[in-house]
């Protein structure tokens, strides 16, 4: 079930590293450290310490799981780097999560406000360097990507693809003035495709953070990292992502973030007994991906950019709610009334996100289910963003109302769009005594699998070792 637990950050330096800093870059406390290289342990030994429990506090503190589980997952990846690469190599045991929007919807690339959180569905990585300034990394079920680091320039023949992005985030951090270098790496994954969950910006983490522990001793922050993935997806893989889902997969745990000055966003991490609640956060497949409604997307940033440029402004946070509805007239003659629509959603999604923040931090959880419920019902009417206009199909409108139906009969809960919207994923906060009912009910009608009970996460991008 999905328990958001905060727990008690207490596990013993070795066991779980993230990036080194004077102090935490969002201001929670000493950040830990990482050495220079990784962890130099060889392969077999590693294994070895897998097998015997050696991570098992790491993994418990990671996965809201059993331990078990994640021996078998991790022990198979360090045999699969071994037929790769070789045994006996020193290797390093790395992960990133994937995220969850929880409120903002469509607010990031309008410099405004998010709530999101890293969720326990992961991408994972054993890896070494190597002498030969190449990087290699064989992701599971696909072919190996080659990078020459003598060339980190952006390839046409590589957008869309990983190999864009493992260039990309070399790039940018050469640009930075941090250094590169080779390695070899075997990659896994149970981020969800097509879910919402951010597994491209999950990747990107990764990267980061195996480029920061082997070469730059820990010393990068990770809003670098939310940076350089962004810089990575927008430049070389060609997608004018937002810097919501690589902040989310960079920093983990709940947090509140403001993208006013987005160069310097203002993150805030929350934290909140969610497990206290009794509720399960769900993510539900509505049965389609959503890689062919780029112009859809697209659509909704260039329409409030819209509103903002008839005052002279180039995105919504430099604009008023006042001002917009002090010449509304005017303004629906220059932008369009759907345009005007989305602005407005846009201001009162803002306030919605503040009110979520306040509602956690003063314990008032049935306010806070309130506030997801308006962020849904305003996706669905003013944002207009659950369905693609002049479709029947509409997998996610019937997903909510579904949803809706069911939470009703119960008097409890919330649900709402989850991510972009069109096609893609709903997200619902359930009352963990009505879970089962819920999803058999709801995969009963969309088919088996597709409702996903996460798990929140307390840590982005990091570096795994054993106890000693």
């Amino acid at each position: 079930m999905l328990k958001f637990r905060t727990i008690c950050v207490k596990l013993k330096l070795q066991i779980l590293r993230g990036p080194r800093a004077r102090r935490d870059p969002i201001g929670n406390g000493p950040a830990t450290r990482q050495n220079d290289g990784g962890n130099g342990m060889k392969t077999q030994e590693m294994r070895s310490r897998i097998t015997s429990g050696g991570l098992d506090r790491a993994f418990d503190y990671l996965y809201s799981e059993k331990a078990p589980l994640q021996r078998e997952r991790y022990e198979a990846a360090v045999g699969e780097f071994e037929k790769l690469f070789g045994a006996g190599r020193e290797v390093g045991l790395f992960s990133a999560p994937g995220r969850t929007e929880v409120g903002g919807n469509h607010t990031d690339h309008q410099q405004g406000r998010v709530l999101a959180a890293g969720v326990n569905l992961d991408v994972i990585a054993v890896a070494g360097r190597n002498d030969d300034n190449v990087i290699r990394i064989q992701s599971a079920g696909f072919p190996m990507d080659t990078i020459d680091l003598s060339d980190v320039s952006v390839r046409e023949c590589e957008k869309n693809t990983a190999a864009s992005l493992i260039r990309g985030v070399a790039a940018k951090f050469a640009a930075l003035g941090y250094r590169i270098g080779g390695f070899d790496a075997y990659i896994t994954s149970n981020v969800i495709s097509a879910a919402g969950v951010s597994s491209s910006a999950a990747y990107e983490m990764l990267i980061c953070s195996m480029v920061n522990a082997f070469f730059n001793g820990g010393a990068i922050d990770v809003v670098t990292y939310a940076h350089v993935g962004k810089y990575a997806e927008n430049k070389f893989w060609n997608k004018g992502s937002g810097l919501l889902d690589q902040m989310a997969c960079a920093v983990g745990g709940m947090i509140t973030i403001d993208f006013k000055d987005p160069l310097k966003p203002v993150v805030e991490k929350i934290d909140y007994d969610f497990g206290a609640q009794d509720h399960s956060l769900i993510i539900v497949q509505t049965g389609k991906g959503h890689a062919d409604l780029s112009e859809e997307y697209s659509s909704i940033p260039n329409e409030m950019k819209k509103v903002a440029a008839f005052f002279g402004k180039e995105v919504c946070a430099e604009i008023s709610e006042e001002d917009v509805l002090g010449s509304i007239k005017e303004v629906r003659k220059a932008a369009g009334d759907r345009a005007v629509l989305r602005a407005l959603h846009f201001f009162e999604e803002n306030k919605r996100v503040e009110a979520e923040v306040a509602a956690l931090k003063e314990n008032r959880f049935d306010d806070f289910l309130k506030e997801i419920t308006a962020s849904g019902n305003s996706s669905w009417k003013w944002l207009q963003n659950c369905y693609v206009s002049g479709s029947e199909e509409q997998g996610i409108t019937t997903a909510l109302a579904l949803t809706e139906l069911f939470l009703a009969k119960k008097g409890c809960g919330a649900c709402r769009v989850h991510g972009g919207g069109f096609a893609g994923t709903i997200q619902a906060f359930v009352p963990d005594g009505r879970l089962e009912a819920f999803r058999t009910g709801l995969e009963a009608i969309l088919g088996p699998g597709k409702c996903h009970v996460l798990h929140i996460r307390p840590v982005g991008g990091c570096v795994l070792e054993p106890e000693e």
